[in-house]
């Protein structure tokens, strides 16, 4: 049985897209299918390659029961087109920015993250960078209600 494999995207891949990523993996590990799925995450912006994800963003995720601890800044390639299953983008703006970069036949693989999460008003995963430790705090409600509901979807 091959693997799903899903990719978590915002600009810089240090705030959003690796919250996204441990989080999903965290739940997977709790409902013991991580073995069932392939999931990372990435930028659709170099800025920070190869940088561990924003201190305030791990202290969140460690409050939580959640490491981002391993996980690396990279930035979209060409290949992940392909290789991906889902591609999940946090908000409008990089979903355009994927949108635009992907090759036709794997279009539809990109969606907004926040699509999983009906129940929530906003379409996007704000990004928390140049906020306070609020605005991490509600980026972490906002992944894990959609990864509850992304991960209903994908299963169903």
């Amino acid at each position: 049985m091959s693997k799903i494999k899903v990719l978590f995207v915002c600009m810089g891949n240090i705030c959003r897209s690796p919250t996204a990523e441990g989080v999903f993996n965290k739940l997977l590990a709790d409902l013991g299918t991580a073995n069932r799925f392939l999931v990372d995450s990435a930028g659709t912006h170099a800025y920070h390659v190869g940088e561990s994800p924003d201190s305030r963003a791990q202290q969140t995720a460690q409050k939580r029961g959640v490491s981002l601890t391993e996980i690396r800044a990279r930035k979209v390639s060409p290949s992940d087109y392909e290789h991906f299953d889902y591609i999940l983008a946090m908000d409008n703006d990089n979903y355009q920015s994927l949108l635009n970069a992907s090759p036709s036949e794997y279009k539809h693989k990109v969606k907004l993250f926040l699509e999983y999460a009906p129940e929530r008003e906003e379409n996007d995963v704000p990004d928390p960078y140049y906020g306070g430790q609020n605005g991490f705090e509600h980026v972490f409600d906002l992944v894990e209600d959609a990864s509850q509901g992304f991960y209903q979807s994908v299963i169903s």
